[in-house]
C-alpha cells in the first residue's frame, strides 16, 4: 500500500517548528539543522520566541526525503534531502537531468551553439540574453596582475598563473567588499579578460580585444592565423563548460561566499580545487593519452598500459551521465567541422571503441577538449586554462547567488568517529 500524498497547503501559510517536524516526520532539532544546511528558510516569530516555517518549502522537503528514501532524522547526511552523504544546496543555474542539462532552463548545448561564451554567462548571471555581450579589462587591473604572473618560475602551472593574477587584480580593487549584485556583476566582467589578459602569449603579439576565444586563442596556440571554426570549436567550449552544477569547485566557491568572502577570494578557491587530476586537469591527461594513441596508431597497447598500470582511462565516463556527456557531444560536432582534427578525431573514436569491449564508458568533456588542444598546437596543460576561465563565470554567478543567502549556512555538521571523551591525558 502506497503512502498518501498530504494535501496541497495554502502558499501563504507558515508552520511553527513544531508542525513542520510533524510533517517531516523528525524531531524539532533536525527542522533547525535543515535550516543551517540550506534546505529550509525561517522567519523568527515577530515579538516572540521561535521560528516559522514556509509551508510549501517544508512540503517539497518531505517529498524530497520520501522520494530520495534518506529518512528524517538526517544523521548520516549532510544534505539532508540526497542519499549518499551528499551536501544539497537549492540554485537556479544549472539542472543536469536525463543526460542533458541547463542553464536556467534553456539547454546549455543549444545557447552554447548559437550564442557566444560571453553571452552565456551573461544569461547564467543575470538571466537576460545581452546579444554582442563583450569584456572589458581595465588597465590598471592588467598591470598589476601581468606584474604578478611574470614573477613566477616558467613552470607554474595554469592554476598557478591565474590564482595569482586573481590576488593581483583583487588588490588593485579597492571595492572588492561591495557585493551588492551590481558590483559583483561588474567584477565579473573585468575579471575573466583580466585572468586572459595576465596569460603569457605563445608565439603572438598579444591580442586583449575582440571575443574572449580569440584572445585566448593566442596565449594558448602557437598558431597564428586560426581558422574560424577552430575559433567557434574553442568559444563553444568556454561556453559549454560555465558551469555544472556543485562540482568540488563549486562548492569550494560557494562555502566563501557563504563566508562573505569577496568575489575575487571566491574565484581564487575554486582555482584552488581545479588542479586535482579528477577535476579540471583531467582534460591534460586525456591530451597525453590521445597524443600517445596517435603516435603508435593504435588505442589498443595505449590503453593496455593504462590498465596495467591500475590507472582509470581518462576522458571517459562522468557519473552524472549515463550515456555520452552532452558536453563532449557537443563539442565533437564543431570539431568535426576542422579538417586538421580529424585524426584527433579519429583516435579519440578508437579510445572509446577500444575501452567499450570491456565496460561501456562513453567520452566525456575531457577527450572533447583534448581533441581541440592536440589538434590546435596547444600544451597538455591548455584545457586545465580553457576550462577554469570559462568556469570563472559560473564561480561568480554561484557567489552572487550565494550573497543573497542566509550567511554561514554552508556549515555541514562533522560526524565524530574518534574516542569517546573523556580520555585521559596523553603521557
Amino acid at each position: 500500500m502506497r503512502d498518501q500524498e498530504p494535501a496541497p497547503m495554502d502558499a501563504e501559510r507558515r508552520l511553527s517548528t513544531k508542525e513542520a517536524a510533524e510533517l517531516l516526520g523528525v524531531k524539532p532539532e533536525t527542522v533547525y539543522a535543515y535550516v543551517s544546511r540550506g534546505q529550509l528558510s525561517s522567519r523568527r516569530v515577530s515579538g516572540g520566541r521561535g521560528s516559522t516555517f514556509d509551508a510549501g518549502e517544508v512540503e517539497a522537503l518531505a517529498r524530497r526525503n520520501r522520494r530520495d528514501g534518506s529518512g528524517g532524522s538526517g544523521s548520516g547526511s549532510s544534505g539532508g534531502g540526497n542519499s549518499g552523504g551528499e551536501l544539497s544546496v537549492r540554485t537556479r543555474l544549472t539542472l543536469i537531468e536525463s543526460d542533458r542539462y541547463f542553464f536556467r532552463g534553456v539547454d546549455a548545448v543549444d545557447l552554447a551553439t548559437r550564442h557566444t561564451y560571453e553571452e552565456v554567462a551573461e544569461w547564467l548571471w543575470t538571466g537576460r540574453m545581452l546579444p554582442g555581450s563583450t569584456f572589458t579589462a581595465p588597465a590598471g587591473f592588467v598591470s598589476v596582475a601581468r606584474r604578478a604572473v611574470e614573477a613566477l618560475p616558467e613552470h607554474a602551472a595554469p592554476a598557478d598563473l591565474l590564482r595569482v593574477a586573481t590576488v593581483a587584480a583583487a588588490t588593485a580593487d579597492p571595492l572588492r567588499f561591495d557585493l551588492s549584485e551590481d558590483a559583483v556583476l561588474g567584477t565579473a566582467r573585468t575579471l575573466i579578460p583580466t585572468l586572459v589578459a595576465a596569460l603569457p602569449p605563445r608565439g603572438h603579439d598579444r591580442r586583449d580585444e575582440g571575443p574572449m576565444a580569440h584572445r585566448l586563442w593566442t596565449r594558448l596556440s602557437m598558431r597564428k592565423d586560426p581558422d574560424e571554426a577552430s575559433l567557434r570549436a574553442l568559444d563553444a567550449a568556454l561556453a559549454l563548460l560555465v558551469d555544472h552544477d556543485l562540482a568540488a569547485s563549486t562548492l569550494a566557491v560557494r562555502v566563501a561566499a557563504s563566508a562573505r568572502a569577496h568575489p575575487y577570494a571566491a574565484v581564487s578557491a575554486g582555482l584552488g580545487v581545479i588542479e586535482g587530476p579528477l577535476h579540471g586537469a583531467a582534460s591534460g591527461l586525456a591530451h597525453r593519452l590521445l597524443q600517445d594513441v596517435l603516435e603508435q596508431g593504435d588505442a589498443a597497447p595505449v590503453i593496455a598500459d593504462e590498465l596495467r598500470a591500475g590507472r582509470r582511462v581518462p576522458g571517459l565516463g562522468h557519473r552524472l551521465y549515463s550515456g555520452e556527456d552532452p558536453r563532449a557531444r557537443a563539442l565533437f560536432a564543431h570539431l568535426e567541422r576542422i579538417p586538421r582534427a580529424e585524426p584527433a578525431l579519429l583516435a579519440a573514436h578508437d579510445i572509446v571503441e577500444t575501452t567499450a569491449r570491456h565496460v561501456p564508458l562513453h567520452a566525456n568533456v575531457d577527450l572533447a577538449l583534448a581533441v581541440l588542444t592536440v589538434s590546435s598546437g596547444m600544451a597538455p596543460t591548455a584545457g586545465e586554462t580553457i576550462f577554469a576561465v570559462a568556469r570563472t563565470a559560473g564561480w561568480i554567478a554561484h557567489a552572487l547567488e550565494e550573497y543573497g543567502e542566509r550567511p554561514l549556512r554552508m556549515r555541514p555538521s562533522g560526524l565524530y568517529a574518534g574516542p569517546r571523551p573523556p580520555q585521559p591525558l596523553p603521557e
